[in-house]
């Protein structure tokens, strides 16, 4: 029999939705008599991740604030809608602590956790905490953080690493993780994911680059997970440089493209970069470009000042990527000596389980 529910709100990209994943998991292991949720934004990439891991989970309408005047109207209804919706959650479900995630549908979940004396453990997941998530600091009863946050350096109480779902580590051997993918054996494997949302100018650059450094590939095979991307001419591009590749829109296995991965381009989310570090992988971090204060960078500095990582900037335009963000992966996948030193650097770092960490915190407010 239940004994209530723990409540994990947030999400709108796989950065929300992932390290609420392993949470949930560890929360299942530690006190399974605890329901777990999730209050989700409508997004489908939300539905789409928590479906496939078999979640409980309740969208909650929500909208980012605007000052301008049609987007804040948009935001006021759907705050009332969704502060309603809440309320209706948390009291169904018999909600006994809310853990929240970041993004817009904490907001509504928050405020209506504390109308209803439910106490909220906000774990924030990025170097440089959004709006939603300094509102939420202000009405939360414990604060951690995923990683440091230079721009507001006592923002958390603690910093406790990133949650990792099990499903984002690798687990069985290379060879193993290379045939379920359907990859060849014999060649070195590069993996280039812009997250759950894609990366239309990483696909453009890798593009560019078959054109330019094909030499370059002629031991390499490709895993790229192109996002919401049309896959059809990146494959086509593939097939016409004669460059072995697996081209997928998402995988939900990503331990088995880890696993795989000899190097590895990607997005600098909190997210993909525990993942590259935690499972080994040399990788060049490209951070979304659109963000006002490219706040991506500051989660893959500190590996790049390490000298475990590589962090370039993300111009857009392949012509203007390929001979700096192109240059340095080109450049890996050519130095074989240098990536294997940060792999095995990589190796040696300490592994703690943050998402246990966040799960027994949770526990412990519950109960």
């Amino acid at each position: 029999m239940s004994n209530g529910s723990i409540v994990l709100a947030g999400g709108g990209t796989g950065g929300h939705i992932s390290p609420g994943i392993a949470i949930a998991e560890r929360i299942a292991e530690i006190a399974p008599e605890l329901d777990r949720v999730f209050a989700c934004s409508t997004r489908p990439v939300d539905a789409r991740m928590l479906e496939h891991v078999g979640a409980d989970f309740v969208p909650i309408q929500a909208e980012g604030l605007s000052p301008r005047p049609m987007k804040l109207v948009r935001f006021v209804r759907a705050f009332v809608a969704g502060r309603a919706a809440s309320r209706e959650l948390l009291a169904e479900r018999g909600a006994r602590v809310v853990v929240a995630l970041g993004g817009y549908v904490t907001g509504p979940v928050v405020i209506a956790a504390n109308a209803m004396k439910v106490p909220v453990l906000l774990v924030n997941l990025d170097a440089t905490p959004g709006k939603a998530n300094r509102l939420v600091a202000r009405r939360a009863v414990r604060v951690l953080s995923a990683c440091p946050t230079p721009s507001m350096p006592g923002f958390a109480e603690r910093i406790v690493g990133m949650p990792v779902r099990k499903e984002a580590l690798a687990s069985l051997p290379r060879e193993e993780c290379m045939a379920r993918l359907g990859l060849e054996r014999g060649f070195r494997t590069l993996l280039v994911t812009g997250a759950s949302q894609g990366a239309a100018s990483l696909n453009e650059l890798m593009q560019h680059l078959l054109r330019s450094q094909r030499p370059v590939f002629g031991e390499w095979q490709v895993l790229h997970l192109v996002g919401n991307a049309d896959r059809t001419p990146i494959e086509r591009s593939y097939r016409e440089a004669g460059v072995r590749a697996k081209v997928l829109p998402f995988l939900h296995e990503m331990g088995l493209a880890w696993g795989a991965a000899d190097l590895a381009l990607s997005r600098a989310g909190a997210n993909s970069v525990a993942e590259a570090v935690l499972n080994a992988v040399p990788t060049v971090f490209a951070p979304y470009p659109y963000h006002a204060d490219l706040h991506q960078r500051w989660n893959a500095k500190p590996y790049h000042d390490e000298g475990v990582a590589v962090l370039c900037d993300d111009l857009i335009e392949a012509e203007r990527n390929a001979p700096v963000l192109g240059a340095a992966l080109v450049g890996l996948m050519s130095d074989h000596g240098r990536r294997e030193e940060m792999r095995a650097r990589l190796s040696a770092r300490p592994r703690e389980d943050a998402a246990l960490e966040i799960a027994r915190l949770a526990v412990e407010l519950a109960r």
